[in-house]
Formats: C-alpha cells, sequence, structure tokens
C-alpha cells in the first residue's frame, strides 16, 4: 500500500510541476549587461548608466536611488542594507555593511514598560523606532572607492523620477493603506502620499518634489546627508517629536566593510552576507545540511526533499536566536556554525519520517558549538524563553542584481524595514524614515514583527546594528561568476534565496522558472510550514502532514530577482512574477 501511495506520491508531483512550469516567466537573455530591481523604471535607472560606459557599482547606485524614489514603502534614503561585490579581475567578493543603527540615546530597556513588557508598536510607529540611515553613505563609499562614472550621473535618473514624478501601480496603492493611520497622523507623509487624505490610484502619477530637491542636494554633495542642511533638518525634527537621532549620530555614520561569509556547495562557490545579517551563515548551514543529498534524483518538491529542506530551515533558526547579533559588540560563532562538521551533526538529528516538533529542537548548547572549531569564542550565555506568535509576512524590503560587460556583479538588499518604515517623513526632505530599531531583541524571547526570536546577542546598544535576515548572494564557479541573487520577505529571505539556488543548481531550472517557483518557508519558531496557495498538491501535502508537519498554505511571499550566467557566457536574469519587477538589459 505504501508502495502505491509514493507512486501516485511521484506521478502527483510530475504532473504537477509540469502545470506549474507553464506559468513560470520567461528569464530576459542578454549577451553584454544586465540589471534587474523591483521597479522597471529603477532597472531602466541602471541600465543608462551600462549605456553610458559605467560598471556594475555605477548601475546599482543608480538603481537604488531610483528605488529610493518609485518605492518609497520599501526602501529608501532613510534606510539601509547590504551589498556584495563581485570583481572580475580580482576574481574577489566583498561586502559593504550600510545597513542603520542604533542612536547613540537607545538604551537596552527602551522598548519596556515599568513591569517589564514590551510595549506594543513602540519599536514599529514613530520617532522612537527610527535607526540611524545608512543608504547614502553606502551608495557614496561603493562609488567612491569603485565607480566610473560621475557621482552627479549616477544620482539624475532618482532626480528626474522625483521632480517630474512616475505612475504608482498596485503594491503602491497597497502600501499606503497597510500603512494608513501612521500616514495619516504624519502631516509630511500625508502631504506626500494621499491628495488631501484621499489614496492615490493606479495609473495616477506622484511627484515627490521635496525629495527630489533632496536627491539634487546629495547629487552636488552626498555628506550633505550626514554633516550639512539635510542632517540639521533631520537632527531638528527627532529632538521635536521624541526622538533618539541627533546630528551627533548623522555626523558619525560610517559604513563598514565586511568580509563575506563563504562555502562550497557541489562545484558551487557561495558568498553571503556575514554578520550583522544572519543570511550568509544560515543561508551557508541549510546548504550544508543538505549536503550532497542528491535532491535532483527525487524531483523537484519530492516530500523527501521537502523534509529534508523544512528540518534544516528549523535548525537554522534554532541557532539564529541564539548566536546572531552585530559581531562588533559579540563574538558571533561564525566558523562553527558554517562548519560542514557541525552540519552533519545535525543531519544526524533529522529524522526523515517524522518532522521534529520545534519544541524539541533547541539552538545547539555552548560546549557542543566550541567542538566543531576553537576560533572564535562564543558570548551568548542565556536560552530563549519561547513566545509562539505568528509573523507577519512584509511585503517591503527590496533587491537588485547588476551584472557588467567584464562580468563584475552587485547583489543588493536595502530597506526601510516595514512599510513605510516607521510611517513618518522628515519635514522638507521627503525622506521616508525607517522603522529597523524593530529588528533588535526588545527583550529576550519576544518576538519582533516577524516573528523571529532573539536573544542577548541582539539586544539594544547605542551604535549597534540590529540583527537581520538580508542574504544579498553572489556564487562563483572556478573563480568566474556563476550567479548573483537575494530578495525581500522579511524571515523568509533566506529561505527563499536557499530555494532559488536550488532550483538553477539542483534541478537546472533557468533564471524564470527559478524566482517563479512555489515556495516554502519555516523559521522554527512558530511551528508552522508556511505553503504558497499552489505550492504543493494535495497528495504531497498529505504526506507532509502525516510526517507531522503542521502546514499552513498562506499568500503569495517575496518579489526576488536573480541574474545567472549560461556556459557560453551570456546572460540570463529574472525579476519575481509576484511583485513588479523587471529586467533590462544590452
Amino acid at each position: 500500500m505504501r508502495i502505491l501511495v509514493r507512486t501516485v506520491i511521484l506521478f502527483s508531483i510530475t504532473f504537477y510541476t509540469q502545470i506549474a512550469t507553464a506559468a513560470f516567466i520567461q528569464p530576459l537573455r542578454s549577451k553584454k549587461a544586465m540589471v534587474v530591481s523591483a521597479h522597471p523604471l529603477a532597472s531602466e535607472a541602471g541600465l543608462e548608466m551600462l549605456r553610458k560606459g559605467g560598471n556594475a557599482v555605477d548601475a546599482a547606485v543608480a538603481t537604488t536611488f531610483a528605488i529610493s524614489v518609485v518605492e518609497p514603502f520599501s526602501a529608501g534614503i532613510g534606510g539601509g542594507g547590504f551589498l556584495l561585490m563581485h570583481d572580475s579581475k580580482k576574481r574577489t567578493i566583498q561586502a559593504l555593511d550600510f545597513r542603520e543603527r542604533a542612536p547613540l540615546k537607545a538604551t537596552k530597556n527602551m522598548y519596556l514598560d515599568s513591569s517589564g513588557k514590551v510595549r506594543p508598536n513602540a519599536s514599529t510607529n514613530g520617532y522612537l523606532a527610527v535607526a540611524t540611515p545608512g543608504t547614502v553613505a553606502g551608495m557614496y563609499e561603493v562609488h567612491r572607492r569603485y565607480g566610473k562614472l560621475s557621482w552627479s550621473t549616477v544620482v539624475a535618473p532618482a532626480v528626474r523620477l522625483a521632480k517630474d514624478g512616475f505612475v504608482v501601480e498596485n503594491k503602491f496603492v497597497q502600501a499606503v493603506k497597510m500603512r494608513e493611520k501612521m500616514i495619516a497622523s504624519n502631516r509630511a507623509a500625508r502631504a506626500i502620499f494621499t491628495r488631501n487624505g484621499n489614496f492615490y490610484q493606479p495609473g495616477e502619477t506622484l511627484v515627490q518634489r521635496d525629495l527630489g530637491r533632496t536627491l539634487q542636494y546629495i547629487a552636488t554633495n552626498p555628506r550633505s546627508f550626514y554633516t550639512g542642511s539635510i542632517a540639521r533638518t533631520i537632527a531638528s525634527d527627532m529632538a521635536k517629536n521624541g526622538g533618539l537621532i541627533t546630528l551627533q549620530d548623522l555626523q558619525s555614520y560610517k559604513p563598514i566593510w565586511r568580509t563575506p561569509v563563504c562555502g562550497n556547495f557541489h562545484k558551487a562557490k557561495v558568498c553571503s552576507m556575514p554578520p550583522p545579517s544572519s543570511g550568509g551563515i544560515h543561508l551557508l548551514q541549510m546548504l550544508n545540511i543538505i549536503g550532497d543529498t542528491d535532491l535532483k534524483s527525487l524531483g523537484w518538491h519530492h516530500p523527501d526533499a521537502i523534509h529534508l529542506m523544512v528540518e534544516a530551515m528549523r535548525i537554522a533558526y534554532a541557532d539564529r536566536s541564539e548566536y546572531l547579533g552585530d559581531p562588533d559588540f559579540v563574538k558571533v560563532p561564525q566558523q562553527q556554525l558554517i562548519s560542514p562538521e557541525y552540519a552533519k551533526f545535525r543531519r544526524q538529528q533529522i529524522d526523515m519520517q517524522r518532522a521534529k516538533p520545534s519544541t524539541e529542537v533547541k539552538p545547539v548548547d555552548r560546549n557542543t558549538l566550541q567542538k566543531f572549531s576553537q576560533t572564535i569564542p562564543i558570548n551568548s550565555n542565556q536560552k530563549s524563553k519561547i513566545k509562539n506568535q505568528k509573523s507577519h509576512e512584509s511585503t517591503e524590503t527590496t533587491h537588485l542584481t547588476v551584472v557588467d560587460e567584464q562580468r563584475n556583479a552587485v547583489s543588493l538588499t536595502f530597506t526601510v524595514n516595514l512599510a513605510f518604515g516607521a510611517g513618518i517623513v522628515t519635514p522638507r526632505t521627503g525622506i521616508v524614515l525607517n522603522n529597523e530599531m524593530d529588528d533588535f531583541a526588545a527583550a529576550p524571547g519576544v518576538p519582533n514583527a516577524f516573528g523571529l526570536l532573539g536573544n542577548e546577542a541582539n539586544s539594544i546598544a547605542p551604535r549597534k546594528t540590529p540583527l537581520s535576515s538580508m542574504t544579498p548572494t553572489i556564487i562563483t564557479e572556478n573563480g568566474r561568476l556563476r550567479m548573483a541573487v537575494g530578495t525581500p520577505g522579511g524571515s523568509t529571505i533566506i529561505t527563499q534565496v536557499l530555494q532559488i539556488i536550488l532550483n538553477i543548481l539542483e534541478y537546472d531550472m533557468d533564471a524564470g522558472a527559478a524566482v517563479s517557483a512555489p515556495r516554502i518557508h519555516h523559521q522554527w519558531m512558530p511551528d508552522t510550514l508556511r505553503v504558497e496557495p499552489w505550492g504543493l498538491d494535495a497528495l504531497t501535502l498529505q504526506e507532509l502532514q502525516r510526517r507531522g508537519h503542521k502546514i499552513e498554505q498562506t499568500n503569495p511571499w517575496g518579489n526576488s530577482n536573480a541574474i545567472v550566467v549560461k556556459p557560453d557566457g551570456s546572460l540570463e536574469g529574472a525579476a519575481d512574477p509576484r511583485g513588479e519587477g523587471a529586467a533590462r538589459g544590452i
């Protein structure tokens, strides 16, 4: 009987995959260079730089500033992020941290009430939720070192989009409605993102004159954001409204070059963002646990393949809750967590016929972890007080990918966190301010807006960087670029990138199919396997439930994009059909 059921499942998977594949988008193919982002106008801004003779960095910076205009709800100059850069000539990969940082006045218990409980919405709404922005400093730093075109040239497309306006689509309208109360309560935000309190409708033109002037100042002098009139305006508005950011916070902000976290997966070298992002460590941890398992022979979304991936996710997010934080403040056991030997140890704990409840999956204890490497001591010494809570799904954050003619590449993810960040705009600047303070652990074991648990390693401290899940990733083979990939999606970012990589490297999908394919997600807590509505057929769901997985079918998530270098050296890129993005190539 079991053999018959398994045969039916395999047939169902094959049939279902054929149906799903028919709906996959076709990738864009190009011989010279390519830009993929979450908005066509932003991709075109990057393409404009490539046509002017700019390199991948010029195109990435132009696309970043353009996204700041056309997707103000997802990312912008009032936020921050991470980038990876591949230098094809030197065959090196570098990582830049331009993430937001806690203000000097921030304190560990700033979101707790007198009884020690976390105050609702204090870390997500309003001035107290804002961390010091890093986008402008990050873009100027990478361009100063590696750009070819002038700074004013790469900022110019964003200035035009802000001053001349652009046509809004459904995603913008939905984001405004999602944050309607906060936008309505902030005069500057209300003046820009509504028509006297009325929502914009798809097809209408949004003009952001204040933002246009701000970007023009930045094009002339990028330091004006941190030391000039823009900085003074931000600091003054903060002081008037109970915010913590001061002129000193802005003046002292500096992006940080970090060593990417890298590991091998089959023939490929996978490099991603190190702490203070958790993305790279846990992407490699999950790939290591999957290891040499022949997923391709099992078949795409076979119950055994899904079960293994989910259990690997469960383990990785459990470890994340205990050990990850800003490496400038805590000792993160990076080498231990990405050790293949540690992955083998964790792989042995997986029962392929039973989904282990998350209450039985603990962050590995310190002494056990130290056995796999003595190079980095571990600072965390508190166990999480597990509180199960449903996670929100972020429609925000954004990702862009660029590959130029020399096969230099940039993979960049940046954000203002939740929709329209803290829901406030600095008057006379058009700058939407982030609410990244919510990415800290307000208290040990208390979930943030994404349901993620943290601990002392990610507690609040002045100038500390909050933990992130952003996972900009670059993959090489024999030193040559193979692919660049990334996505928004809050706590689902790491698992999305994992699945896109497997779709390409294991299942031989093209870029369009890889970013289109239905996804699954598990983050340890809450103990739920999330599946997109069309993600799994009925018999596969039944088999996973038999093994003990608690399945929840949810709305589609993510807005990924990727560029793949084909064996003949040509490029293949695609933007996620769940979003409004586009690939543009030469």
